[in-house]
């Protein structure tokens, strides 16, 4: 169980004086040596970008060839502040991304080590702006998606789970969590059986899968509707992404604050670390190699998704 993480962060996010510095504080306190923050300025305000390295007793840090999960943490911001009081919806990819980092951290003090090295990645906002979007209005970011992709996705990742909050829409109407198809290089493909599997362990129910469109995976700032962020990594990695998207029955903006479900979050956390386990160990794969070659050689490259496209 991640309870104590989820709550330990919680209570240090939920706050209009959360930052950089006091996550790093508490990771480090809680056995990682590897964490770095840096603060940002954006048109809009700052932010502090945070990253953790957990290094598995096989993983490349140690010079071993173990494969390197990443967990990112997608979101606008932890607050809306002055606009909202407390800790709004949007936040809820931060949060599991911290607690996540505290867990491994707790575990290798504990003597559990990965086999591989895992990266998280996430950034820290309490009074981030909002946004107008259908059907219900989303939380900004003081930083624009290009800068925050060079932040947080780490050519050393060789898979990555990106988690977001997922509540502003029609097209997943269940609590809990769900899963992207795995997107990698412009190529929407088929749902990793493994991930589907560790998803039904951690929550004992059938596994969720939330749709997605090409426009999901192009960058933002083209025009085109995005469901969320969840996605945007995958523009700025040849690696395959695969979304974990917090998720309700019902639209939620994402400005909102009193709606965060901390037992969903918990269950994403659980999640992310059984993949981390497997993935490290060989045990769990994001795609098939074969198929996606196969795929390219019928139907070319894509990876003309992954840029902002033609300019008239």
């Amino acid at each position: 169980m991640a309870w104590r993480q989820v709550l330990d962060s919680f209570d240090l996010l939920d706050s209009a004086r959360a930052d950089g510095a006091r996550v790093a504080q508490l990771l480090r306190q809680n056995g990682l040596d590897d964490v770095a923050t840096e603060r940002v300025q954006g048109d809009k305000g700052s932010t502090d970008f945070i990253r953790a390295l957990i290094p598995g007793s096989r993983g490349k840090a140690a010079g071993g060839d173990a494969p390197t999960l990443g967990i990112i943490g997608r979101l606008g911001g932890l607050g809306a502040r002055p606009e909202r009081i407390g800790f709004v919806s949007d936040g809820d990819g931060a949060l599991a991304a911290v607690a996540s980092a505290l867990k491994l951290g707790v575990m290798r003090q504990n003597g559990d080590v990965l086999p591989g090295d895992v990266i998280v990645a996430t950034h820290i906002c309490p009074n981030a702006p909002t946004q107008p979007h259908e059907p219900v209005p989303f939380m900004g970011s003081p930083v624009d998606m290009a800068l925050m992709n060079r932040q947080e996705v780490d050519e050393r990742m060789d898979a990555i789970l990106s988690i977001d909050a997922t509540k502003g829409n029609r097209i997943i109407n269940r609590r809990g969590f769900a899963i992207s198809p795995t997107v990698k290089q412009g190529y929407i493909l088929r749902v990793s059986e493994d991930l589907l599997g560790l998803m039904q362990t951690v929550t004992g129910s059938h596994p969720a899968v939330f749709a997605i469109t090409t426009q999901d995976i192009t960058p933002y700032g083209n025009g085109l509707f995005h469901l969320n962020s969840i996605l945007q990594p995958a523009t700025a990695t040849p690696a395959p992404v695969v979304g974990v998207a917090i998720t309700t029955e019902l639209p939620v903006a994402g400005s909102a604050t009193g709606a965060s479900h901390l037992g969903d979050v918990e269950l994403a956390v659980r999640f992310c670390l059984e993949v981390a386990k497997a993935f490290g160990a060989g045990a769990c794969h994001f795609d098939d190699d074969e198929e996606f070659a196969r795929l390219r050689e019928l139907y070319g490259d894509m990876t003309h998704l992954q840029t902002p496209g033609r300019r008239a």
